[in-house]
Order: C-alpha cells, then structure tokens, then sequence
C-alpha cells in the first residue's frame, strides 16, 4: 500500500488564489491588453449601430408612439385627405387660415377634391365633421431635425449607446479575465452568479423602462409643455434620442444594485447592519437619479425611484437572512464540537 505524497503547498495557494502570481510589469501588460481589446470590441459595435442607425431609431421612437399623449381639450385639427390618401393631420390656432373652415368643431376633416371648371382643374377644399374623432384624440408628435449637423450628432449618440450595449458583454468578459486571477475560488463563485443575474437584472430594468415608464414619462414631459403654453408637437431628434438612451441605460444599471450589493455582502465588504444605516442616503441618490435622468417633473422621477428603493430593500433582507442562517450555521458547529469535546 503506497503512501500518497504530501499536498505542495504551492500548489494549494494556486488554487486558492486562482492563478500564478505574476510581476507587477505582466499585469500592466495584461492590462494593456485588456483595454486594447475592449476598445476594439466597443469600435466595433459602435460601427454596426451607426451603420444600422436608421433601425436602431425606429426601435427608439417606438415608446413615443405608444405614449397616451392626447390633444389639449381647447386644441383644433383638421385631418386633410386628398381623394383616398390622408396627406396628415394639423393643429389649428386660432389665427390660421384653417381656422374659417373649422368653426367651432374641435375635429374636421378637410376633403381637396380636384374639379373641372372652364376646361381647367380646380382644387376645391369641404370641410366637414371627423366621424373618426374618437381616434385623433392623441397628439401626433414629429422628431424633426432643425440643424445641418443634427443627423450627424443623433447618428453619433445612437452608435455610441447602442455601441456600448452591444460591446457591453465582452468588456465585462475581457475586464473578468483581468481581474478574475486576483480573486479566490469562493470570491469566483459568487462574482460568476452575480454575473448571471446582474445580465438578467439590466434586461429587466431596460425592458420596464422601455415598455412601462418611458411612455408615461414622455407622456408627462407633452402635458408639462402644455401647461406651460407651449406647443408640445415637435421634438428635436438629438434631445429625443440622448433623453431615451440615458434613461434606459440608468434604468438598466439601476436595477444592477442588488448584485452589487449583496456580491459585496458575500465577499464580506458590506454587511446587514451597513446596508440599513445607508438606507437614508441611498433614498436620496435614488430620487436624485430620476432627477436628472427622467423629465423635470415629480411623477416620473418617483416612478424611477421607486423600483430602485424596492430593490435596495429586497437586497437588505436578502442580507439580513444570510447572515441569520451562518449564525445558525456558526451555532449549530459550536455546539457539535461542544458535545464530542464532553
């Protein structure tokens, strides 16, 4: 019967750690190369979102369609149709020529018929009541764009965020190879779950944004202008198309918080009792995100802080039960090695 050798201690510390240790010259080289590799993979997908901007805009003015913004009730417009084609609908102010042919209904129809008189074809224009009034009580909104370099700066700022939404798995994947030998195998452990949920948690928080709260806030943003006496019916494409990517993107990263948290509860940096003394502040950096991430207006930034605070409380009692069990855990081992020492 052979004797098995001795575990080397070396060995044991590779595991432990989870990689060689190297000198401080090997990881700038790693490093450079890290950054080398992130830039070309971020280069890259801001090349594909720029050459597919076009699709990537449609995608991004869909939440406005789906917006419930509706016309003010003092508002008029008239629905222009040349034949069978509507040629579109337009708001009528009190001082517009239009104003004549609508009288005092709120929605008219306008019929251009063309008509022979004197060998000669005449356009003539009849106005009459919009049977489909029950469907124009939302209010169109154009995203225009009023400045010769504004395609170029909605382009730039679609490649740049879609770039990084795209390129985002792979930083994350080359920024982990750097970093992931420094850490031991239980540190590996929860980093790689926090990943998979954290992937999970950013979908869920960019999905509730575009779907949910990005149609009420610009929704919220068209009544605000209204109230204030301004028309609410064109928006500049650059502003438009800044406002929803950094709302979605913040409200993706937002919804991260959990992983966060409770990755650093696990690795042992925060604990229960730090995360219910920071529940103050964290309630004003989540009011101060929608602040400045949302339109200036109270309705939405709750809506955003809200999610946000109900997330940090989630992961304070998730907190507060791990450590409840490795007490019991710690209590049930102290009271085994009590019985078998007796």
């Amino acid at each position: 019967m052979g004797v098995e050798p001795a575990p080397d201690p070396l060995d044991e510390q590779v595991e432990e750690e989870g990689g060689p240790i190297k000198s401080f010259l090997e990881h700038l080289e790693d490093l450079r190369w890290v950054l080398i590799k992130s830039g070309a993979a971020a280069g890259v997908a801001m090349l594909v979102c720029l050459l597919a901007g076009n699709y990537v805009v449609r995608i991004l003015e869909w939440p406005l369609s789906r917006a419930p913004i509706k016309q003010a009730k003092y508002t008029q417009s008239a629905r222009v149709l040349f034949g069978t084609n509507q040629l579109g609908i337009f708001p009528v102010a009190t001082n517009d020529p239009l104003a004549s042919l609508t009288g005092t209904n709120r929605f008219v129809q306008l019929q251009i018929t063309p008509v022979m008189m004197n060998d000669r074809a005449v356009l003539t224009v009849t106005a009459s009541k919009d049977e489909e009034a029950a469907q124009r009580q939302k209010l169109p909104i154009e995203i225009i764009n009023l400045s010769p370099a504004g395609s170029f700066i909605v382009a730039t700022k679609v490649a740049f965020f879609g770039g990084l939404v795209v390129a985002a798995p792979f930083i994350f994947y080359f920024v982990a190879s750097f970093v992931f030998p420094a850490l031991k195998m239980r540190e590996k452990k929860y980093i790689y779950r926090g990943l998979g949920f954290g992937a999970g948690l950013f979908l869920a928080g960019v999905t509730f944004c575009y779907f949910i709260l990005m149609p009420v806030a610009l929704a919220a943003s068209a009544k605000y202008a209204e109230w204030m006496g301004f028309t609410a019916n064109q928006w500049r494409a650059e502003e438009y198309i800044g406002f929803v990517c950094k709302f979605m993107l913040g409200m993706g990263l937002g919804f991260e918080l959990p992983v966060v948290v409770l990755t650093l509860v696990k690795i042992g940096v925060l604990s229960y009792a730090t995360l219910s003394k920071a529940r103050r502040y964290v309630i004003v950096i989540n009011f101060v995100l929608g602040a400045v991430l949302t339109t200036p207006e109270v309705i939405t930034q709750v809506l955003m802080a809200l999610p946000l605070q109900l997330l940090f409380e989630v992961s304070v009692w998730i907190a507060w039960y791990w450590e409840r069990q490795e007490k019991k855990r710690e209590a049930a081992e102290a009271s085994g090695m009590v019985v078998r020492e007796t």
